[in-house]
C-alpha cells in the first residue's frame, strides 16, 4: 500500500459546471491550480461540495482524472468513492485506484438504516478489495447513518483504514474517534469535516480538516494548519474564527450551494450547483456580497 501522510487543509474541490450542467473541465483545471497556489495540502474530488451525490460514475471518473492530471503530483488527491451499496463502493474505489488517486474517502451508506455491524462489514469489504489508504467519512445529518466511536476503533485495526473525517459537528464525537482508534493504531489520522472545529481538532491531536470554505478562502484556510504547525496558535485560532461570518450565510441555502455561489461571485466560472439544489434567495445573495466584501477588506483570500 502506498504511504500517504494524511494532514493539513484539504478542500473538497468544487465541480464546475457549464450552463447545461455538464462538467466544465477547463474551469476545474483552473480551480486545481487556484487551490494549490493558495497553499492547500491535498485535494478531495466529488465530496459534498464537489456534488458527488449527483454526479454519474462517468462524470466522477472525468473529474478525478482531470484533477490528477492537472495536479501532477504536487499534492495528494483524495477520491470520494462511497455509495449506498458495498458492491458499487468497491467498483468506484477500484476506478479511483486505477485512475491514480492517493487516498479514498468513503462516506457511510445512506437512505437505508445500517447497524454498526453492517457498517463494519461494509468498510471491511471495501478495504479488502483495494490496496490503498482509506479515510472513513461520517456525516449523519446527510446520510442518516452514524459511525460509532467503537466501530471506528474496530475498523482502525484494518491496515489500510488510516483515518476518519467527522462532519457531525460534535467535537465529542471527534474525541471519541481518536480515543478508540488510537488504541490499535497510534498514527490514525483525524480530520474535521466541520470547518469551525479544525483548530480544536489540531489542538486535540488531530491532523487537519476537509474544509469546504477553502473553495472560497484557500489561503486563509490553509494558514490555519501552517500557523498551527509553526507554533503560532493564537494566530491559527484567529484564522479559523475569521470564517464565522461566511459560515453564517449557510442559513440561506444548502451549504455547498452557498459555497459554490460565493466562489462564482468572486469571479470564477464554476457555474451553479446541479438542479434542484441551486437556489439562494435574494436576501442570501445580498448577505453573501456584504460578507465577501468585508472579508476581502480584511485580506482574506
Amino acid at each position: 500500500m502506498k504511504k500517504v501522510e494524511i494532514k493539513g487543509i484539504i478542500p473538497p474541490i468544487l465541480t464546475p459546471m457549464n450552463d447545461d450542467e455538464s462538467v466544465n473541465v477547463s474551469e476545474l483545471r483552473n480551480q486545481v491550480n487556484r487551490m494549490i497556489d493558495g497553499g492547500v495540502h491535498a485535494l478531495f474530488c466529488f465530496g459534498t461540495n464537489g456534488e458527488g451525490y449527483i454526479l454519474s460514475s462517468s462524470e466522477k471518473q472525468l473529474v478525478l482524472e482531470t484533477v490528477i492530471d492537472e495536479c501532477h503530483g504536487r499534492v495528494p488527491v483524495y477520491a470520494g468513492t462511497g455509495c449506498i451499496s458495498t458492491k458499487e463502493t468497491i467498483e468506484q474505489s477500484k476506478m479511483a485506484m486505477a485512475a491514480g488517486a492517493d487516498v479514498l474517502s468513503i462516506i457511510t451508506p445512506s437512505f437505508a438504516a445500517a447497524s454498526q455491524d453492517e457498517l463494519y462489514a461494509h468498510y471491511a469489504a471495501v478495504a479488502a478489495a483495494v490496496d490503498m489508504p482509506i479515510v472513513l467519512y461520517n456525516i449523519p445529518a446527510r446520510t442518516g447513518n452514524a459511525l460509532a466511536p467503537a466501530t471506528v476503533g474496530k475498523l482502525a485495526k484494518i491496515e489500510n483504514i488510516v483515518g476518519a473525517k467527522d462532519s457531525s459537528g460534535n467535537f465529542t464525537n471527534i474525541l471519541g474517534y481518536m480515543d478508540e482508534a488510537k488504541k490499535s493504531k497510534r498514527d490514525f489520522a483525524m480530520l474535521s469535516g466541520n470547518d469551525q472545529l479544525i483548530i480544536w481538532t489540531l489542538l486535540a491531536g488531530g491532523q487537519g480538516g476537509i474544509a469546504g470554505c477553502a473553495n472560497v478562502y484557500p489561503h486563509t484556510m490553509a494558514s490555519i494548519y501552517d500557523l498551527f504547525m509553526a507554533g503560532r496558535i493564537e494566530e491559527a485560532k484567529a484564522a479559523n474564527a475569521s470564517i464565522q461570518s461566511f459560515r453564517a450565510c449557510f442559513k440561506y441555502g444548502n451549504p455547498n450551494t452557498v459555497v459554490k455561489t460565493a466562489t462564482a461571485m468572486l469571479g470564477y466560472n464554476v457555474g451553479k450547483c446541479r438542479a434542484p439544489f441551486n437556489q439562494i434567495p435574494e436576501e442570501g445573495i445580498s448577505a453573501l456580497r456584504k460578507v465577501l466584501d468585508e472579508n476581502k477588506a480584511k485580506g482574506m483570500c
